[in-house]
């Protein structure tokens, strides 16, 4: 195909993008014979207005057109920025043949000035802009994102809700010594067993009684303490089990493990919790080469070169958070290469970051810089 004959193609098509927020959706339309961009506004999440808008584009494409009312109705070629929404809204307009782009907010260019213009309304017609371009085979002009599909997308559920999890029990223990703190109560750990008889004949460090609405919240804490170590453990068998083929409970059906999962935790030094986060947030989707791995996963260079200064800044840490998260602990310690001894393929026990015995070279676990 030419250039001529793609930009017919583009010039055939109709272009909307969504700018998306929790008040109201502003749906941004370019119908072909029209320089204009037409702007609507819509209730957030009104799908069939939505679809009436798209419809009445295709009429007003139609009409400009002069086609018979036998010819093809003109490709809709719709996108919205990554965020809030997720991908429902994706999947959606796929399944009623509308071509639809997931498009990276980060990767599209804005003006440099100090103060610049910004509104939903002018984000909307970018958005337009920035989709024609790509269809036009400007690649650069922004990043689509891989849509995983809803089996992949529940995958990632259990590992961020240990993530959660785990932020909760760091908050409630923060705050029952928090509490303690205030009447010069330190020797009471709340991660350790039995702290709680501890505190039926506590005192304050100046020798009073503890105040008993103060003790009563620390209990109510307490008890969301031991509920979130409860889940923490559910969640953590649930992981185990996803890695790993285990017996089934009497009445359930096996389920297989992931894929993956399965294979990553037969490496040294990579547990269960390692193996699930990398094989759900980055290893479930297909790379081309290394550096798309390094790309990803915020390994890439950032080089600063203009006129006479030529500086390196080290490396991006853009991509997946949760998949740097897992290089910066595989990097930190370098049990990936050098495991400690003793470590046999399929351990329970996982890589910790500056963990002792892990003395494997850093360079060693960065990706090569050329594919």
């Amino acid at each position: 195909m030419n250039d001529r004959t793609e930009i017919e193609g583009v010039a055939s098509r109709i272009f909307a993008a969504i700018e998306l927020s929790q008040s109201a959706w502003i749906v941004a339309l370019h119908v072909p014979c029209q320089d204009k961009i037409s702007l609507h506004r819509v209730a957030s999440g009104d799908v069939d207005r939505l679809l009436v808008l798209f419809e009445r584009a295709r009429q007003t494409a139609r009409a400009a057109s002069g086609a018979e009312a036998s010819a093809p109705d003109p490709q809709i070629c719709c996108c919205y920025e990554a965020g809030f929404d997720g991908f429902w809204l994706h999947r959606w307009l796929v399944a009623r043949g509308i071509s639809n782009q997931v498009l990276d907010s980060a990767s599209i260019q804005v003006s440099r000035r100090k103060r610049h213009v910004k509104t939903d309304r002018i984000d909307a017609e970018g958005l337009v802009r920035v989709l024609m371009a790509w269809h036009r085979g400007e690649s650069k002009a922004c990043s689509v994102v891989h849509v995983p599909t809803p089996e992949e997308e529940d995958a990632k559920r259990l590992h961020r809700a240990r993530e959660n999890l785990l932020r909760e029990r760091v908050r409630h223990v923060n705050r029952i010594k928090g509490l303690l703190t205030l009447h010069g109560v330190r020797h009471i750990e709340p991660m350790r067993q039995g702290w709680i008889t501890a505190l039926g004949e506590l005192e304050t460090r100046d020798g009073r009684s503890f105040p008993p609405r103060l003790l009563a919240e620390i209990r109510r804490e307490a008890k969301l303490l031991e509920l979130v170590k409860k889940l923490l453990v559910e969640v953590t068998t649930e992981i185990e089990a996803l890695v790993r083929s285990s017996t089934p409970a009497k009445g359930r059906r096996k389920a297989p493990p992931h894929p993956v999962a399965s294979r990553l935790i037969q490496l040294r030094g990579i547990g269960p919790i390692f193996a699930s986060v990398l094989a759900t947030e980055v290893f479930y989707r297909r790379f081309t080469n290394r550096r798309a791995v390094a790309s990803y996963v915020g390994l890439t260079p950032t080089p600063y070169s203009s006129g006479v200064t030529h500086r390196e800044q080290g490396i991006s840490k853009a991509g997946n958070s949760r998949g740097a998260i897992m290089r910066s602990s595989l990097h930190g310690c370098g049990c990936a290469t050098s495991p400690p001894v003793g470590l046999q393929p399929g351990s329970s026990k996982e890589c910790r970051p500056g963990r002792a015995g892990c003395g494997a070279s850093r360079s060693s676990l960065l990706p090569a810089s050329s594919s």
